[in-house]
């Protein structure tokens, strides 16, 4: 691997547009971003260039809410889904991923995701994770949630916490806000984000909790993260009148919208964003994670079971694509959803924008098409015109 690298004539998008650019990669760090940039190291080091004409550049996508160990189980046993491998994650430009545990946490737990983390890192990506699941009481590895957070370097805060939803274990107020005032705090301590990430049902209580504990208590709207906020327009609009208040709000990706905005009322992404930029709503409010591995069960009015699909990683880089060809949204607001807004909200100071002193985590793009074409991640080139480079240990053809 050459340990300085040259791309050059890109369309370069910090996420904000910077005009056409080249970008130097040493070490994996962005070492410079400019115009005919050089790097003559008088032979002592390989210099690799890439030309992008072309092509647009955009920081490495972070996927804030991922079952990297597999989700699901709603079904049965044999409804359980897989683990995410390396491919999953870099063939759909993710070079940085947050792991979390949903509905089961007897077969699955912490130690089973922090290795599954510990194994995505040393094939080559940057992985965190949540402690916890969606139980309250929550089940860590240490002894509190307060030092999961503080001494395990990878987790970043707690989830995903269920509310309003059949599957949860139904949280008071009380058992709420300690969870939230326990994750602020230790976020404090250790300079993580100790966000709460919470997953939203379909319950007609929506948002109740997360409006409680930020309207009857100190903690601000910046200790939470609700996802799966489009599963439904009523939840929806919900959402959006807390986004006014300086909540963030993160979407969840769907390869098969078309079928679940006729049986869910599921807001499609593009739509739902394009909505909350009309409201006047900032661009730095929303995040998109792919629910990836999760499983995706459908119940009928009694709760009972029906079947069950699966989340996909490569939902968004579609849903930023569809945020552009279909509701006309600059590409440089689009993709803030999968890159600067999530480094942001989750506090990764080394991710997410393409400027110097920043992770080398870099996506190309088909100008025209936004298709994905190359991918770095930590300064190591794993996509290369759309074929893999780097193999997990189990992938290898």
């Amino acid at each position: 691997m050459a340990m300085v690298t040259v791309i050059r004539n890109a369309k370069v998008y910090q996420p904000e547009y910077a005009g056409v650019k080249d970008i130097l990669v040493m070490n994996g760090k962005i070492a410079a971003v400019g115009e005919n940039l050089k790097a003559d190291f008088g032979g002592c080091v390989e210099v690799e260039e890439l030309d992008a004409e072309g092509m647009a550049a955009v920081p490495g996508f972070i996927d804030s809410h991922e079952h990297i160990m597999g989700g699901g189980g709603e079904g049965g046993f044999a409804t359980r889904t897989p683990e995410a491998n390396l491919k999953d994650l870099i063939s759909n430009g993710i070079t940085t991923v947050v792991g979390c545990i949903g509905t089961d946490s007897v077969a699955r737990d912490m130690t089973a995701l922090l290795a599954k983390a510990h194994a995505l890192e040393a094939e080559g990506i940057t992985a965190y994770a949540y402690t916890g699941s969606y139980r309250v009481p929550v089940q860590t590895l240490t002894d509190s949630l307060m030092k999961d957070i503080m001494m395990l370097d990878k987790v970043i805060g707690v989830g995903e916490v269920a509310v309003s939803d059949h599957r949860s274990s139904q949280p008071s107020f009380e058992e709420f806000a300690r969870i939230a005032a326990d994750a602020r705090v230790a976020g404090m301590l250790s300079g993580k984000a100790g966000i709460v990430n919470v997953h939203l049902g379909d319950s007609a209580r929506k948002m109740d909790l997360i409006e409680r504990v930020i309207h009857e208590t100190e903690i601000p709207a910046s200790q939470f993260l609700p996802t799966h906020v489009n599963r439904n327009a009523a939840l929806f609009e919900n959402c959006l009148e807390l986004a006014k208040e300086g909540l963030t709000i993160d979407f969840t990706g769907n390869e098969d919208i078309d079928y679940w905005e006729t049986i869910c009322d599921e807001v499609r992404v593009c739509r739902g964003i394009r909505r909350l930029l009309d409201l006047g709503i900032s661009s730095d409010r929303f995040t998109i994670s792919s629910d990836g591995q999760g499983s995706m069960p459908v119940f009928n009015a009694a709760g009972e079971y029906q079947g069950i699909g699966i989340g996909k990683a490569s939902c968004l880089l579609k849903e930023v694509r569809e945020c552009v060809q279909k509701e006309g949204i600059p590409l440089e607001i689009a993709v803030k959803g999968i890159t600067s807004n999530v480094a942001s909200v989750l506090k990764l100071g080394a991710k997410g924008r393409l400027k110097a002193g920043f992770d080398a985590d870099i996506c190309l793009l088909a100008e025209d098409t936004l298709e994905l074409k190359t991918v770095m991640a930590r300064g190591q080139l794993v996509v290369r015109d759309g074929v893999q480079q780097v193999f997990g240990t189990f992938e290898r053809a």
